[in-house]
This record gives C-alpha cells, sequence and structure tokens, in this order.
C-alpha cells in the first residue's frame, strides 16, 4: 500500500465536501498564556458522529466498486470508526456489520445501532473486534474497513490537515492523539506536502496514553511492535500495535511522539470543561493533555485536534472526579476520631477554618483496625488546588488528628 499523495488528499476533500462538516477552530487564551503562543482547537468533537472518524470511513466506502457495495462492509471499532462506517453505509446503501469490544461505551453503541448496523460485541479490546471482523470478512466477503491501516482511510483523514491550513495560513505546530496511527498519517503526509509546496516546515506531536503506547517502542525498533496495554480512559486510542502503513508515513513524517498520563488526561478533559466549554471524550483530550503537561514546545500558533467528543456521561462524572482530585481541588479524608461527643463538630470547625467545602459526610464505628472506642470519619472535601490542599491536611495534623488522604 502506497502513502497517498497531495492529489489523493485533494480528491478525498472534494468527495467529503458537503458530508462533512466544517468543525470550528477555537483560540484558547488559557494555553495560549500558558505556552506563550496561539493556542487553537480544532473541534471535531463537534463532527458529524461526534468525531473525525467520518472522513476515513466515508472516503474509503466511496470507493468501493459496485460489487463490493453489495458484498457489504465490516468493520471493528472501540466505537467512533463504528459510527462513522454505520453512518456511511446508511448514506450509501450498504448493509454494515460493526464488532465493538464489551463494555463499549454505550453513546456509541446505541449511535452505531441507530445508524442501522449490525452490532456484535466481543472481547475486552479491540484487538478482539479486528480478529472477528477479519474472519466475518473471509467468510462472507463483506469488505472489511479498518479503522487505520487503509490508504484511503489516510486520504479522508488527512482532509483535516487540509482544512487547518486553509484555517490558520501561519500555523507552526499541529498537536493530536495516536491509537492506530491513521489520523495522523493523513494529517502529517497531507500538511507536510503542502508545507513543502509552499516553502515552509509544519510540525506535527503525536500523543499516546501511557498505558497503551506501541509507538515509541516501535520507532525505537523501527518496525511495528505489538506491546501490551494495560487500562485506560482513553478507550479510543487503545491499539496494542501501529498499522503498517501508518507507522511507515509516522515514522517517515511526524517530529516527536510523546505520552501522557491517565491523571494528565482527566485534567485535561476538566481543563477543556471549564475553560473551552467542549465536552470530549478522553481520546480527544490527549493533545491538550500534552500541552498542559508541558511536553510540547513551539515557536509559533499550535492546533490542538480535539479528535471526539463521544463520552459515556458515567464516565464523564468519574473523569471529572479524578481531574479535580489530580487537579488538588478535590479529595477524601479518612480520619480515625475517638468515640465521645463533640469530635465531629470540632473537625468541621477546623476545615471551616481552613476554607475546605465539605460535600460529603461518612461517620462509622465500623472499619478494620478500629479500637473499640473510636470511630472512623470519611470526608469528602472541596479545595482550591495544591497548596491550599497541603494546608487543609496541616490544619488538621496540628490540631492532632491523623488525616489520610483516600485514592480515587
Amino acid at each position: 500500500m502506497a502513502a497517498p499523495t497531495l492529489a489523493d488528499f485533494a480528491d478525498a476533500a472534494a468527495t467529503l465536501d458537503g458530508v462533512i462538516t466544517h468543525t470550528p477552530l477555537d483560540e484558547s487564551l488559557h494555553l495560549s498564556e500558558l505556552m506563550g503562543v496561539p493556542v487553537h482547537l480544532k473541534l471535531e468533537n463537534l463532527q458529524r458522529t461526534g468525531s473525525f472518524k467520518i472522513r476515513g470511513a466515508t472516503y474509503r466506502l466511496s470507493r468501493l466498486t459496485e460489487k463490493e457495495r453489495a458484498r457489504g462492509v465490516v468493520a471493528a471499532s472501540a466505537g467512533n470508526h463504528a459510527q462513522g462506517v454505520a453512518l456511511a453505509a446508511k448514506s450509501l446503501g450498504i448493509s454494515a456489520t460493526i464488532f465493538m469490544p464489551l463494555g463499549v461505551p454505550v453513546p456509541k453503541l446505541l449511535a452505531t445501532r441507530g445508524y442501522g448496523a449490525d452490532v456484535v460485541l466481543e472481547g475486552a479490546t479491540v484487538e478482539t473486534p479486528l480478529r472477528l471482523a477479519a474472519e466475518f470478512a473471509e467468510r462472507t466477503g463483506a469488505v472489511f474497513i479498518h479503522p487505520f491501516d487503509h490508504p484511503d482511510v489516510i486520504a479522508g483523514q488527512g482532509t483535516l490537515g487540509l482544512e487547518l491550513m486553509d484555517e490558520l495560513p501561519d500555523l507552526d505546530t499541529i498537536v493530536l492523539g495516536i491509537g492506530g496511527g491513521g489520523l495522523i498519517a493523513g494529517v502529517a503526509a497531507a500538511v507536510k506536502a503542502r508545507a513543502a509546496a509552499e516553502g515552509r516546515t509544519l510540525r506535527v506531536i503525536g500523543v499516546q496514553a501511557e498505558n497503551s503506547a506501541a509507538y515509541p517502542q516501535s520507532l525505537a525498533a523501527g518496525h511495528p511492535v505489538e506491546v501490551a496495554t494495560r487500562p485506560t480512559i482513553a478507550d479510543g486510542i487503545a491499539v496494542a500495535r501501529p498499522g503498517d502503513l501508518p507507522f511507515a508515513i509516522i515514522r517517515d513524517l511526524v517530529d516527536d511522539v510523546v505520552t501522557v498520563t491517565e491523571d494528565d488526561i482527566a485534567r485535561a478533559l476538566l481543563v477543556l470543561l471549564e475553560r473551552a466549554k467542549q465536552v470530549v471524550e478522553p481520546a480527544g483530550a490527549v493533545g491538550v493533555a500534552a500541552i498542559l503537561a508541558g511536553k510540547v514546545q513551539a515557536a509559533g500558533p499550535v492546533v490542538s485536534v480535539l479528535s471526539g467528543g463521544n463520552i459515556d456521561p458515567l464516565l464523564l462524572q468519574r473523569v471529572v472526579a479524578h481531574g479535580l482530585s489530580a487537579s488538588g481541588r478535590y479529595m477524601t479524608l479518612q480520619i480515625p476520631l475517638p468515640d465521645r461527643p463533640g469530635q465531629l463538630a470540632r473537625v468541621s470547625e477546623l476545615l471551616a477554618q481552613a476554607g475546605a467545602n465539605v460535600i460529603e459526610v461518612l461517620h462509622t464505628r465500623h472499619g478494620q483496625g478500629l479500637q473499640i472506642s473510636e470511630v472512623i470519619l470519611q470526608l469528602s472535601v472541596e479545595t482550591r488546588g495544591e497548596e491550599h490542599r497541603a494546608h487543609v491536611i496541616s490544619v488538621l495534623e496540628q490540631a492532632g488528628y491523623l488525616p489520610t488522604v483516600m485514592p480515587d
């Protein structure tokens, strides 16, 4: 498979014109102040189906022959590619079967079914659905639509890069997440080709979740390497092995690949909610996470691509709480107390004096290691940041208490 050319990206852009949404490019004053250069957010979370995936899926399906369309298509995805394929197939009158992992976010599952696809749930990660989808294609003759390892998919995703250069002519650096690599491969190939034609340079930086980072090891080895992944809230980019074609493009064209922690991602989601008023899924926020973690340097305007917004509301609730904790703005304390009147009131008074807002209280005599004359007080409190959080703990300790900060 050959990498797409600038002509391929132009053809993809023409095909997608009127099909996809031309998503906004919004400057973030908060991130701009942090980096010292203008930082813009590309709001692909507002794209049709809630992510950039509709670009590659639509272009790939549009290039199928009539015989191929008659056989139907099959795909595997943690959610966003599934929705893109399902909607594209519905628009073109093609039957679609989608394999998705167990535990896929409910909004992604319901949307995929809502677009008319036949959904099969199997496996803990996307690797199992990928295998099952390939077997289904061989068994039934359906055309397998790979989520990232195909030149037409990469060409479709790369149209995002052309949009960015049209919208921000002096663009210096693009920051975006990497799963299998289709999006960043397409964007890098498109923008590097156009920049070269214009006689200038442009940097592309990829970001992976630390718990599922196949590209750093693969780039060090010089070829795609399958890694053992750990659970990550960024399920949309949890891919154990890079795609062959995306890897070749990324190896040659992407300037750097960095990783971010789960706490980094949670903080980024919180910042996007509070400062940008954007609901973004964890995989779509890793670029902002890298900026907040100080892992991106740039000499000119920066764009961070918010690649998707399909987050389960229950996960959002948990992630916001985790993000608050990671930012020093929320903590749960466990404090052993003597079992006598007035102790709860005294602790409450100390917290009030320290300026901490109590959100939830649990007072119990039941717990491991408790003496008969002891109780456990568990409090969830709101604080104003790391310094204030440390002050609250210090006030309690100076009063003779032994508070323990509980994990999220």
